[in-house]
C-alpha cells in the first residue's frame, strides 16, 4: 500500500505546488507586476494554464458563474489539500 500512497502523495504535492504558483502569477499579472508581454512571462503562463485548465474546467462548469472572480482555482486548491490530508490518509490506513 505505501508504494501507491507515496506517489499518490507526491504527485498531489507537485499539484498543489503549481496550483500555488498559478494564483500568485495570477495575481501579480492582474496587479501589473509581471508583463505577459514579456516572452518568458508568457511562456510560463501558457504552461501553467495548460497543466492545470483540465482541472479547473470541469470545477467551472459546476460553479456559479461569478464573472470577475473565478473560484475554480479555490476550489480546486481546497479539493487537493482535502485529497492530501484527509482523504489519502484514510483510505490507506494512516490515520
Amino acid at each position: 500500500m505505501l508504494a501507491i500512497y507515496g506517489p499518490l502523495q507526491l504527485i498531489l504535492g507537485v499539484v498543489y505546488f503549481v496550483m500555488i504558483v498559478h494564483i500568485i502569477m495570477s495575481w501579480l499579472i492582474n496587479f501589473q507586476v509581471l508583463n505577459l508581454h514579456q516572452p518568458f512571462v508568457r511562456q510560463v503562463w501558457d504552461g501553467l494554464n495548460r497543466l492545470l485548465e483540465p482541472i479547473y474546467s470541469p470545477l467551472r462548469r459546476i460553479l456559479p458563474d461569478t464573472r470577475p472572480l473565478d473560484l475554480a482555482p479555490l476550489a480546486a486548491l481546497i479539493i487537493v489539500i482535502s485529497l492530501r490530508a484527509y482523504v489519502l490518509p484514510v483510505i490507506f490506513g494512516f490515520a
